[in-house]
């Protein structure tokens, strides 16, 4: 027997395993999802009709993140078209997805003068007593049907104006005073005494004086006792966005000691003036260039969030919708834009290894 051919055989069988073993636990760590690879909470809003009708979007979904927030039909209009009725159906199924999937579910939002019903406002216009009473009631019935079932609320999103520190002036405020805010997360935490309440808006990350402004607001809520546990940032952030901005408004947020949750992220290369089709058309392709710079981007937020917010202050980091087909940007802002993680076919950016290799780093 040829001993040097048998053991020159050995030797390349093993060699060969040996590679054939670690290509298949890259494979496995390739299909590994962004939730695997993080020690809080990755999570998405998206419409679940959308969701339901897409086999490749659901697998997407539930392989990437444990934590769901609806994009739209948890708030009033949908759960309230007209007086007197109250829609439970679309939210039930999407407390049944959450549970059957293991991932939590995020309720957006409570009161919000966007989605307020005109019945509302038009009763509201001629009681302002009526109004108070309907908030409580609203707040009551919503929270206490999902007790134990929605982990946390935006009780109010967006109470101060989209640039500066000044409260806006809502139909809510107006009607209500500015103490309607501390009354909505009063009637949240009776009704659900364990769902972390947030106070949720824009901009924060970049415009100082709604940072400060807001900053005071909680302060002034913590002082009288109200309820409040937590601070969202949604997010929205342009490209231009300086990340020196963005980490100097977190630190001054976890000085609160609320729970921090990115609760709406996105990152868009064009431009806007934050309202309904005031986006500004600058950039009209996307080029390699600008998808790597988008991925060092995300990558960056998610260090920054790992390294500025407390372990014991991190809710999570929520995307708002996580594909450029069916991102809300396109049609609020009439702009062609790629603000996700995901591309048009449902494929990963740049910008999704970008956000992954920002979880996977040690801090």
């Amino acid at each position: 027997m040829n001993y040097s051919k048998y053991f020159n055989s050995i030797f390349i069988i093993t060699i060969v395993s040996l590679l054939l073993s670690c290509n298949g636990s890259d494979k496995k760590e390739k299909l590994k999802g962004l939730k695997e690879h993080a020690d809080f909470p990755i999570g998405t809003a998206i419409k679940i009709k959308t969701l339901s009708k897409d086999e490749k979007l659901q697998k997407l979904q539930i392989s990437n993140f444990n934590s769901i927030t609806s994009a739209s039909d948890m708030k009033m209009n949908n759960i309230t078209p007209k007086e007197g009725v109250y829609s439970w159906g679309i939210i039930d199924s999407i407390v049944g997805y959450a549970h059957k999937n293991n991932q939590r579910l995020f309720g957006h939002n409570l009161i919000w003068h966007s989605s307020t019903p005109n019945w509302v406002k038009e009763k509201a216009a001629k009681d302002s007593l009526w109004l108070g009473t309907f908030m409580k009631e609203y707040i009551t019935k919503y929270v206490t049907r999902y007790k134990g079932k929605v982990a946390a609320w935006d009780v109010v999103n967006e109470g101060l104006e989209s640039h500066g520190g000044n409260v806006r002036k809502t139909m809510w405020y107006n009607a209500l005073g500015k103490d309607y805010i501390a009354k909505a997360f009063q009637y949240a935490h009776e009704a659900d005494p364990e769902a972390i309440l947030f106070y949720n808006d824009f901009n924060i990350e970049r415009d100082t004086l709604k940072l400060n402004s807001t900053l005071k607001m909680i302060k002034e809520l913590q002082a009288k006792g109200v309820p409040i546990s937590g601070l969202g940032f949604q997010m929205h952030i342009r490209m231009d966005t300086p990340n020196e901005v963005i980490a100097n408004s977190l630190k001054k947020a976890v000085k609160t000691g609320l729970q921090i949750h990115i609760s709406e992220l996105d990152i868009i290369f064009n431009k806007h003036d934050d309202t309904r089709r005031g986006g500004i058309q600058v950039y009209e392709k996307l080029t390699d260039e600008m998808k790597q710079e988008q991925a060092k981007k995300y990558k960056s937020i998610v260090k920054m969030y790992k390294t500025i917010v407390p372990k014991e202050q991190q809710y999570g980091i929520t995307f708002w919708d996580f594909t450029d087909r069916d991102t809300w940007i396109k049609g609020f802002f009439n702009i062609n834009d790629w603000p996700t993680i995901f591309d048009e076919q449902l494929e990963p950016k740049p910008a999704y290894f970008g956000f992954l290799e920002g979880l996977k780093e040690k801090n």
